[in-house]
């Protein structure tokens, strides 16, 4: 995908760009099924059992690369063509989450991903691809992003207690064609607002994916982050053109969220 001088200057003072339609109909068509198995299998939950409650008898079975269609997503070529751009040519894979929600599910509150504990610099950059993969409609809970707003140096909850109320210079997305990506800066603050007029039928799918640049270690979110990692070069994942997408050294050893 080319991508101009003014897109990256875009990226840097917005903290976002909106790529319409960025995944080929073939990806999107697999990746639907995927997301339903995830989810109505109860791997997903078991994946969010294994944070909150850690098994001393090791990682969940199955993680999200171990699905074909979300491995070849995780490494999308012209994704990450896109984000040795916005990143820098070396940077490494952080997580990747995958789920539906569905019609009148509530909201979540302003708040930005940034890995940074306390939150004190900005000076590498981290990345989330938010993959829409039926796109979004008005009837579907709309992305809400603040422009600029990643250049802030706040912890991730500095704004939770607005909600999802709209916020003075805020850009709504709620009209995107299937297979679109949304990449935010992750200390971007955003926010899912729950539709005013739910269609009362079908699913709202995102997989979203997580990068970082290298040349610091960053914090893990998963404590079976290793396992993750270690997943994707036993798939050969990185094919070899991206040597740091999942190696150990930069991370720091995990810690429980306690907020």
């Amino acid at each position: 995908m080319p991508l101009g001088r003014q897109s990256l200057e875009e990226f840097r003072l917005r903290g976002y760009l909106v790529l319409p339609g960025f995944l080929p109909p073939a990806l999107v068509e697999r990746l639907g099924p995927e997301v339903d198995h995830w989810v109505e299998s109860g791997l997903r939950q078991r994946s969010i059992d294994a944070c909150l409650r850690p098994d001393p008898a090791g990682p969940p079975p199955f993680v999200e690369l171990e699905l074909a269609a979300h491995g070849e997503l995780a490494v999308h070529p012209p994704l990450l063509r896109l984000l040795s751009l916005l990143l820098g040519p070396g940077f490494v894979f952080h997580h990747l989450h995958s789920d539906r929600r569905a019609p009148g599910a509530p909201g979540k509150d302003w708040h930005h991903d940034y890995e940074q504990n306390p939150q004190r610099d900005r000076r590498f950059p981290m990345a989330h691809a938010l993959h829409y993969i039926g796109g979004l409609t008005p009837s579907d809970d709309s992305l809400v992003v603040l422009p600029g707003s990643h250049r802030e140096i706040a912890e991730k909850n500095a704004r939770a207690h607005l909600g999802s109320a709209v916020l003075p210079g805020e850009v709504l997305i709620d009209e995107l064609p299937p297979g679109s990506t949304v990449v935010l800066h992750s200390a971007l603050f955003h926010a899912r607002r729950a539709s005013s007029h739910p269609s009362g039928e079908g699913f709202r799918y995102m997989i979203d994916g997580s990068y970082c640049r290298t040349g610091r270690k960053w914090p893990p979110v998963k404590p079976y982050w290793r396992h993750l990692l270690a997943t994707g070069r036993r798939l050969d994942l990185d094919r070899e053109q991206w040597p740091e997408l999942f190696r150990d050294s930069h991370f720091t050893e995990y810690e429980p969220h306690t907020a």
